[in-house]
């Protein structure tokens, strides 16, 4: 099993490179563990609380549950994961079933955060792109999909997503074997990045021996 890293800012591509490393494989070879799933359960803190809470910083992510999930796969077992609510700020009672693949995407704004995570990456990728291009995507994001004003948005990337994205996300860029700059944009580099996991799994060294 193959376990692909992908971090990067809000609204940076991120979705849309794991897009492109699911489209470059066979069917059903590739799972994804959003970080955005493990969101730690605030249930039992009153709503208006909830939605005022930071939700960009690695404090607000269950680490734990997402590690030991990722080693059960590793270890050939299916999994049970977790769906998160953004108009709540809550968990949902409904999982997602997944089962073992030869590719894991673990994707996420801080998925470069946790040492324990980071070590059972065999590949790290940083997805950055320019701050303006970053939060007009996240106000057509958080606007269509989240219930959010415009004001809304702006606000909140003033008071908490741009400070922390320079605090906690920008650094692990470090942490990195592959940045992609320009986002999903970058058609080169996305390329460079789908050839080479296709060069680590097991079914391409076998075609690769059999030609």
């Amino acid at each position: 099993m193959l376990v692909i890293g992908i971090a990067g800012g809000t609204g940076s591509g991120k979705t849309t490179v794991v897009r492109k490393i699911i489209e470059s494989l066979p069917k059903d070879e590739v799972a994804v563990m959003p970080q955005d799933c493990y969101y730690k359960d605030n249930a039992h803190i009153p709503l208006e609380t909830r939605l005022k809470m930071n939700y960009d910083e690695p404090a607000s992510i269950e680490w734990s549950l997402l590690c030991r999930q990722l080693e059960e796969l590793k270890k050939g077992d299916d999994i049970e994961m977790p769906t998160y609510d953004f108009l709540t700020c809550s968990r949902m009672k409904e999982t997602i079933h997944l089962a073992p693949r030869e590719v894991v995407v673990v994707e996420g704004i801080l998925v470069l955060c946790d040492k324990e995570l980071r070590d059972m990456m065999d590949i790290k990728v940083f997805v950055d792109a320019d701050a303006d291009e970053r939060l007009i995507r996240v106000i057509h994001r958080d606007c269509i999909e989240r219930g959010r004003t415009p004001q809304m948005v702006i606000d909140r990337y003033q008071e908490t997503l741009k400070p922390m994205h320079e605090l906690h996300i920008e650094p692990t860029k470090r942490y990195a074997d592959l940045i992609v700059p320009q986002g999903g944009n970058n058609k080169v580099a996305i390329r460079l990045l789908t050839d080479y996991i296709r060069s680590l799994l097991p079914s391409s060294n076998n075609t690769l021996k059999a030609k």
